[in-house]
């Protein structure tokens, strides 16, 4: 599989430099949005989705309360302590450093740097890519570089003439989503290379899965014998030690170098043994050193962030959407290793399949929650990677098969449910109805379908803990209060049941194309369960107790009652699987009324909370891009007979909510969530969307006005028959923001959508655009 992956790699990059002969990597900008970022969004060394994730910390030695806080990296810092190479949800650690002059083994506090072995920073001195960061330590004098293939992180640290230079492999701290260190090890052994381990109780998995851990090993080599070496704990440092166990620990190697010398260090990872980790070393690092690394890296950003190629816009438009795709494919990692072993729910080793040419049949990844994925990322992994789509789905069914439950987000397959609901069915139920089914689909079916309708035993990971109630009622009555700490199983009783209702829609479909018509009429049934809260005076949704009541004293503003990170103001528009039917009950001209004026209050706080650096900015607000529950709102007005509005606000939303510098990148400090809000601006950039996340058999994107003259999109043979899907404005026209006309293959479009089938049988998609609203098109 790994050797097809590659190959195909190759196709495309030779495909692309030779038709095309541009770098989209020139356009992303890893530091955008860094000011408060979420601990996987700066790992610039890394591949695509890989393993191996090096990158600068700043502040990920402080840890992370919540488990979901901003940590690692801060735009606003300007002091680096160390080089972490895991990056991923609840998963960090295993840390490099360079220094020169008294050796010091612990890292230095932010606000007294020379405390530890913390270095200063300029950021003319920094260069971020798509699989390269460097950066001068000027404490020290040395420029310290990395990058990466799948699971093997190269660095390389230049030094001036010392004789007291030093590497640090800092193992035993807390870093980043991480939590405490339970235990670590680390062994110099005799030929010079190192190996270890380090296990962590992020929070996250404490919380969902209670006694599970996270563990981390690694194999590396230098390319320098050193002449002094040893082991520390803490402060304590044990001369020519070779190997310590326990937190705190670590090794440091100090050389004699020469003016402008390089050392560089390649590391193996696994997350399920030392051996593992110097299998993967051996098969990606050993032939090759940093630049080959490099080059690997970069070309296959390159490939793989060409597929959709757009032309025509902005710079600054470009630097957002190439910056956008690039979160969109980085932010869920390999979890398995080149033979296919990986992490199992339980904490034993499982073991992938492997195919005829002896290598994994697919491969396993650590991942967020998918909530609010099927409105960004698993749209684009379905246009433009549905290669990654297949192996989510086949790496989520592991987790069922070894667990019995589908887990809404996962760490080393431990279950990190992040919101406690779970929209992984959905997901499953979306590649199936649009082609996607190099999976076991009656072992995919089986778990959607458990996962829409069962109760009984059901882990806290596994999310949904009040469908019970769903299922049998119709809806989640309120609760207002309880002693149950476990607030997602009572204090969302409306988002829960729009998010049900949708969720049953999508596995009704999935059994209606199955024909399981007994599963479809109860799913189906279910999916109008937001009927029962749609109170049609206020004509909001509105929490209901079970008694068939609705709760008194009610404030649409109000977040946290009845809602998840949201209000009912923000929510009344969660029906995204029958928009129709929730115009109609409110009345097309309301409908389009109250939403357009919903954007125009929220423009000036930037579509979400303002200029505030906090996650949770703009929940009680009218509407807010920074969160899930709002995004495929622009896109509703296609269906109430006002395309232009959509046209209008998406457009308004990519010039206005996200930006192209380290504050304002994705928001002000919003929650970027593993690639989704950059995902969502690459659908508004190329103008396709649909908000019901290609949930049905004959889905249909809505259109918006793209950002770029013209788009292509590459399609994968394996599962489409089309060669390429072109969006261009009529005459490379980038005059006027709306959409006067639209053909597609030549023929007149007389609705502001497409179906998605369309766009994977290749064609073109041609759009005369105008400065004149138009919302009727003959």
């Amino acid at each position: 599989m790994m050797k097809n992956l590659v190959s195909g790699i190759f196709f495309w990059v030779t495909l692309f430099t030779t038709v095309y002969g541009q770098n989209p990597i020139d356009y992303v900008d890893p530091l955008i949005g860094t000011a408060h970022a979420r601990y996987f969004h700066f790992a610039p060394g890394a591949m695509p989705f890989g393993m191996a994730k090096p990158g600068p910390s700043t502040n990920g030695t402080l840890g992370n309360k919540s488990g979901w806080e901003a940590t690692g990296y801060d735009y606003r810092d300007r002091t680096i302590e160390n080089f972490p190479n895991f990056h991923e949800f609840q998963i960090g650690g295993v840390a490099l450093m360079a220094t020169k002059g008294v050796l010091k083994t612990i890292p230095g506090k932010e606000d007294i740097p020379h405390s530890g072995y913390r270095s200063s920073f300029d950021r003319r001195d920094e260069v971020a890519e798509a699989g390269y960061y460097s950066v001068l330590l000027k404490d020290y004098a040395i420029k310290a570089e990395l990058t990466a293939t799948e699971r093997v992180a190269f660095h390389r640290y230049t030094f001036p003439k010392s004789n007291e230079s030093h590497i640090l492999f800092d193992i035993g701290n807390m870093m980043g989503e991480s939590g405490p260190v339970k235990d670590a090890s680390i062994k110099i052994n005799p030929d010079g290379t190192v190996e270890g381990y380090v296990i962590t109780s992020p929070f996250y998995v404490e919380k969902y899965q209670s006694g599970a851990d996270i563990r981390m090993y690694f194999f590396a080599e230098l390319n320098k014998d050193a002449n002094e070496y040893g082991v520390f704990q803490g402060e304590k440092v044990f001369e020519n030690k070779s190997e310590i166990t326990g937190k705190s620990s670590g090794a440091y190697f100090t050389y004699s170098t020469n003016e402008g010398e390089s050392i560089e260090i390649k590391i193996g990872l696994s997350y399920t043994s030392i051996d593992a980790a110097k299998s993967n070393y051996l098969s990606e690092g050993r032939k090759r050193d940093f630049d080959e690394a490099r080059r690997y890296n970069q070309e296959t950003w390159n490939s793989m962030l060409n597929r959709i190629k757009v032309e025509g816009g902005r710079k600054e438009d470009m630097t957002k959407f190439y910056t956008g795709l690039y979160h969109a494919l980085l932010g869920r990692g390999l979890a398995s290793d080149v033979v296919g072993s990986y992490p199992k729910n339980d904490g034993s080793i499982g073991h992938i399949a492997l195919g005829d040419n002896g290598e994994p049949i697919h491969h396993h990844y650590n991942t967020d929650a998918v909530w609010g994925a099927f409105w960004n990322l698993t749209q684009v992994w379905a246009i433009a990677y549905p290669e990654y789509l297949s192996e989510f789905v086949n790496s989520q069914l592991l987790v069922y098969k070894d667990s019995g439950w589908l887990a809404d987000g996962i760490a080393n397959s431990k279950y990190v449910s992040g919101v406690g609901t779970n929209f992984v069915s959905l997901v499953i139920s979306s590649a199936y109805l649009q082609g996607i089914r190099d999976f076991d689909v009656a072992l995919g079916y089986e778990a959607a379908l458990k996962n829409e309708i069962e109760s009984k035993d059901r882990p806290r990971g596994a999310g949904k803990l009040d469908v019970g109630r769903f299922v049998e009622n119709g809806y989640v009555g309120q609760i207002d209060k309880s002693d149950n700490e476990i607030h997602e199983s009572w204090m969302f009783s409306a988002s829960h049941t729009l998010e049900y209702s949708f969720s049953s829609y999508a596995v009704g479909q999935f059994a209606k194309a199955l024909g399981k018509t007994s599963d479809y009429k109860k799913l189906n049934k279910l999916s109008h369960g937001w009927k029962y809260l749609f109170d049609p005076e206020l004509k909001l949704i509105r929490p209901k107790y079970e008694d068939g009541k609705f709760v008194e004293n009610f404030n649409p503003s109000q977040a946290w009652r009845g809602f998840q990170e949201g209000n009912s103001y923000q929510y009344t528009f969660y029906v995204p699987h029958d928009a129709k039917g929730l115009i109609g009950s409110i009345g097309k001209e309301e409908f389009n009324n109250r939403l357009d004026s919903i954007f125009i209050k929220a423009e000036p706080l930037e579509f979400g909370g303002g200029k505030t650096i906090d996650a949770f900015s703009g929940l009680e607000g009218m509407y807010n891009q920074g969160n899930q529950p709002n995004l495929h709102v622009a896109w509703m007005f296609n269906f109430a007979g006002r395309p232009s509005l959509t046209q209008k606000w998406v457009q308004e939303i990519c010039n206005k909510f996200y930006g192209t510098e380290g504050v304002h990148g994705y928001g002000y400090g919003q929650d970027e969530d593993q690639g989704q809000l950059g995902a969502w601006y690459v659908l508004g950039g190329i103008g396709l969307f649909d908000v019901a996340g290609l949930t049905e058999s004959n889905s249909k994107m809505g259109l918006s006005s793209p950002l770029f003259n013209k788009i292509t999109i590459t399609l994968n043979p394996k599962y489409y028959s089309g060669k390429e899907f072109v969006i261009k404005k009529k005459d490379g026209n980038a005059v006027g923001n709306y959409i006067e006309n639209m053909k597609l293959n030549n023929k007149k479009l007389q609705e502001p959508f497409i179906p998605f089938k369309a766009i994977t049988s290749g064609g073109i998609l041609e759009l005369e655009m105008g400065n004149v609203a138009k919302d009727k098109y003959h």
